[in-house]
């Protein structure tokens, strides 16, 4: 349990002195592996931490929407980006051409509807780097097979005001090995063609120290690193002590010896919840679950007498840090338990 009296709840709480030494942390072991960063900022979505993530080595940002990638570029600092998102609709396309002229920018394409209209928007001015995405594994999008990708890496070659830029995958978890054997065979193929793959770039925070297991990769694109969160701490990527970001919430309601209500609903906390027993870890109760959520109430059951006070703070690892995020419009930001003050979450909403 903790205090942050003058901290109103339900609040985000971001851990700086953690969330830059998982940037640290992720970094150096990158670098000792030959790999170029480019983080994912879905999950925090501030363009100061997204700076740190560049002055700390990355080479650019990732980004998954049109609209997230314009918020991170008017936050200043940043001017390398890629989206990782099929784009479609003249709304998007002469957005995207917009922030092309402010940044070097990337994007993804995995079938020719995308490559068309890609084409129709930059064909008359500077090109644009289109990466074929490829299904090494995760059953989303992406190309299903090498020669489909090659297929589509000539179609983006020979469209007016495209450039073939790389190869893009998000594997499943677990899935280094199967991203290396269809990489390597794609990359092997285009080569053959006379096409040159620069980039071939993979994600992934759960398996982001197996990185090196798949050598075709040479770009890695992590997010929930930065704050880290419950599963990936059941997934045995980090650890209780490296998680930077948590939700502090208010016990409002004490009604019986073994429940408490907390002013955290499901609008305050993930309801990701995927293989996990409740909706997040209270801090030191290994003893209580988070079993219920409604929208503006969390119910909090223990097997023992919950022995909680109705006004008693208590801070909640969430399920799925990046959901959270997207919660708030702001964030309390603390270092050393001292609290810093507010941070806009600057492309909060931001889904278009």
């Amino acid at each position: 349990m903790t205090a942050y009296a003058e901290v109103d709840t339900p609040a985000v709480l971001v851990d700086l002195d953690i969330a830059e030494r998982n940037i640290d942390r992720f970094q150096a072991y990158a670098n000792g592996h030959g790999l170029r960063v480019r983080p994912h900022i879905k999950t925090h979505k501030l363009p100061f931490l997204a700076r740190r993530q560049i002055a700390a080595g990355a080479v650019g940002i990732t980004c998954q929407k049109v609209s997230e990638a314009e918020a991170m570029v008017e936050g200043g600092g940043l001017d390398d980006v890629l989206i990782t998102y099929g784009i479609l609709g003249e709304a998007k396309l002469r957005r995207l051409r917009h922030l092309a002229e402010r940044v070097r920018l990337a994007v993804v394409a995995d079938n020719p509807t995308v490559v068309d209209g890609l084409s129709g928007a930059f064909g008359n001015g500077p090109p644009l780097r289109v990466l074929v995405e490829c299904d090494t594994g995760a059953a989303r999008c992406g190309v299903q097979t090498p020669e489909e990708a090659v297929q589509l890496a000539r179609t983006i070659d020979d469209a007016p005001g495209l450039i073939f830029g790389g190869l893009m995958t998000y594997p499943r978890t677990g899935g280094p090995a199967g991203a290396q054997r269809l990489l390597s065979r794609t990359k092997a193929l285009l080569e053959a063609t006379g096409l040159e793959v620069d980039v071939v770039t993979s994600g992934g925070s759960p398996d982001m120290w197996r990185a090196h297991e798949a050598p075709v990769v040479n770009e890695y694109r992590p997010g929930t690193y930065v704050y880290m969160d419950r599963s990936l701490v059941l997934d045995s990527t980090c650890t209780l002590a490296d998680c930077a970001l948590t939700v502090l919430a208010t016990v409002v309601s004490v009604p019986t010896p073994h429940r408490a209500i907390i002013d955290a609903g499901s609008k305050a906390l993930s309801s990701d919840i995927r293989t996990m027993t409740g909706y997040g870890h209270v801090l030191g109760r290994d003893d209580i679950v988070i079993d219920q959520l409604s929208e503006e109430h969390g119910r909090l059951v223990s097997e023992q007498p919950i022995d909680l006070e109705v006004g008693e703070r208590v801070r909640i690892l969430p399920n799925h840090a990046c959901v959270v995020s997207n919660l708030f419009d702001a964030v309390t930001t603390v270092r050393g338990g001292r609290v810093l003050g507010e941070a806009q979450v600057a492309a909060r909403g931001r889904v278009w």
